[in-house]
């Protein structure tokens, strides 16, 4: 699960390789939605840009760009069909506009084809002159989140409609967040109104969840033993530049896990006697030791070192074996999102993916740290939450926040004061997180976690999951949402999620019963009708390749249905079996063009 932030903004003033991952541009193949790298220099991609953003402006009655914006370029998507994808983010008059994000579609040859905005008004706020002082507005920030506040910075807040002046504030040492952690306050420059406080971790488990648990008496207490995974990682070819016996040089080791058995792992040698838990294969991904601190600095973490090649003794009484876990977890998401879309690195940059664990003391939750960049794993309080949460589907959820942080940048449309999240944007995430997430199982074909369409199934809950995405409303606990209704807006997002979750499984699996992996699943569809899957690897494609082309902060329910066919039209086409799939699956929950709410964003 997903515990929003509202972000803190950050513009490139000038278009580099690494801000808009011109290094890793990718092109997506027709008949598979897979990824190819991209032999082109950075001035291709760089005229890219450039067209994009003249078009923008030649456009700008579909664009919704107008005088004293600037467009960033934060991602640029070349596909061999002869399309061309270029995300803004935007600044008006040099300030950070907060739901001011586009895509700019072009041809082959760089003419125009469309746009898929954030915001449907013009972004100028109403406005020009603040009331509030910065120091006004962090005293105010201070207060709702009960912490220190950092320096205000003024922005336009272009979400939910209309656009407003404003200061971002980052909070820290919030005592209204868990763990002591950073909140993003933005306060209405001349009103003085909090117009949003939300976390700046992503939570897997969400206050509400948390609460239900509490009140019903329930753990969480995931199984664990040891067991025997195979090659695991260690099948992927090793090589080392410092040579046959100089150091450091990359080599196959083992882990022995809480919850997966003994895996193999890529780890670097560092010394005859001395290994780290880092893999130079997979852009030096490492994860360390918070030692209990609550830092957001991976640098404060401790390296993991043994005198073996293997980590951890499987049990809690290693303070490895929670890394193990949460190294393998990590690096199979790289290698899902790599091998199935040559997607580089969580931002398609190729730098590492990080985690620490022993996160704080008795913190009950597992985050996405979009300021450290990496995974956080508490340990549990000890009494509602027995072990870190360091699962597969965990990882792979979680990190595809990271994934949707990099791209879409789903946002909640709003959080209530005990930091739940509300909104169709914000449930599209969270159900986003979980379909990737039972992906990353079926990539990774461990037999001590066999994949399914389950999400949290190793927890140990009584309902033996956490959410599902055959029949969402089996799960009782967050009491998730089968079909979309006007009321869905108003629901907590992890309960939200079911919509189009649902519609995935539909599109990959089909209607009725059906057996898979020993798990037995029948879903049902809003009209009683029948729908016909086209496998998973079809309906992933899909959904991936909508994410990165055709999704934006706001995008809904209803734009997601959109944006799922043109990724199926561009894929197989306007006629093909698998474009009137989509459209049938959506319509199965309840989402379709004829119930499309008139007023949106």
């Amino acid at each position: 699960m997903r515990r929003p932030h509202i972000r803190s903004v950050a513009v490139a003033v000038a278009v580099t390789t690494a801000a808009t991952g011109l290094a890793g541009t990718a092109f997506a193949g027709p008949s598979t939605g897979v990824e190819h790298g991209v032999t082109s220099q950075a001035s291709t991609a760089a005229s890219v840009v450039s067209a994009a953003r003249a078009a923008a402006f030649a456009h700008a009655s579909a664009t919704g760009v107008s005088q004293g914006d600037r467009l960033h370029a934060q991602d640029v998507m070349i596909d061999p069909e002869g399309a061309r994808h270029v995300r803004f983010v935007r600044t008006h008059n040099g300030m950070p506009v907060l739901g001011g994000d586009l895509v700019v579609h072009l041809s082959r040859q760089l003419g125009y084809a469309g746009v898929t905005r954030a915001a449907d008004h013009a972004v100028k706020p109403a406005a020009a002159q603040a009331k509030l002082t910065a120091e006004q507005a962090e005293q105010k920030a201070a207060a709702a989140a009960k912490g220190d506040a950092g320096t205000a910075q003024l922005v336009v807040d272009a979400r939910e409609g209309a656009s407003a002046l404003a200061y971002q504030v980052t909070v820290t040492d919030s005592g209204t967040t868990e763990g002591n952690g950073a909140r993003t306050v933005v306060v209405d420059a001349v009103t003085g109104k909090v117009r949003s406080n939300a976390p700046v971790s992503d939570e897997f488990l969400s206050p509400k969840l948390l609460d239900t648990l509490q009140k019903r008496g329930e753990t969480i207490d995931p199984a664990t033993g040891l067991g025997t995974q195979g090659a695991g990682l260690a099948g992927s070819s090793l090589s080392s530049a410092a040579g046959a016996t100089g150091y450091p040089k990359t080599v196959a080791g083992t882990g022995k896990s809480l919850f997966v058995g003994t895996v193999g792992l890529t780890v670097q040698q560092t010394a005859r006697t001395t290994f780290l838990l880092k893999d130079p294969n997979r852009y030096g991904t490492e994860t360390r030791d918070a030692k209990g601190t609550q830092t957001e600095s991976f640098g404060a973490g401790k390296k993991i070192t043994s005198s073996s090649k293997t980590f951890g003794n499987g049990t809690t009484s290693s303070r490895a074996s929670a890394a193990v876990d949460a190294q393998y977890g990590i690096t199979k998401t790289l290698d899902f999102y790599k091998k199935t879309f040559n997607r580089k690195g969580i931002a398609n940059n190729s730098k590492p993916a990080k985690g620490m664990v022993h996160w704080g003391k008795k913190v009950a939750n597992a985050f996405w740290d979009p300021t450290c960049g990496c995974m956080l794993y508490g340990d549990g309080d000890g009494t509602m939450f027995k072990k870190p949460l360091v699962v597969l589907d965990v990882t792979g959820h979680e990190l595809t926040h990271g994934v949707v942080d990099a791209t879409a940048k789903l946002e909640p449309t709003f959080v209530d004061e005990q930091g739940n999240q509300y909104g169709e944007p914000g449930s599209l995430n969270e159900s986003l997180a979980d379909i990737f997430g039972s992906n990353v199982e079926f990539f990774t074909k461990n037999t001590k976690d066999t994949p399914d369409y389950l999400i949290g199934e190793k927890l140990g809950l009584q309902q033996k999951f956490l959410r599902r995405l055959d029949k969402p409303s089996l799960d009782r606990l967050e009491g998730t949402i089968d079909y979309w209704s006007p009321e869905v807006y108003y629901t907590e997002v992890h309960a939200g999620s079911g919509v189009s979750s649902h519609a995935y499984y539909l599109l990959a699996e089909g209607s009725g019963q059906k057996t898979i992996n020993g798990v037995k699943y029948d879903s049902p569809t809003y009209d009683g009708g029948i729908v016909k899957g086209i496998g998973r690897t079809k309906a992933t494609a899909i959904f991936y390749r909508a994410l990165t082309r055709y999704m934006v902060s706001s995008t809904d329910f209803h734009d997601a249905r959109v944006a799922t066919l043109k990724a199926a039209k561009d894929l197989y086409g306007a006629t093909s079996v698998e474009y009137k799939t989509v459209d049938r699956a959506w319509a199965a929950v309840n989402v379709t063009a004829a119930n499309t709410p008139a007023a949106r964003h």
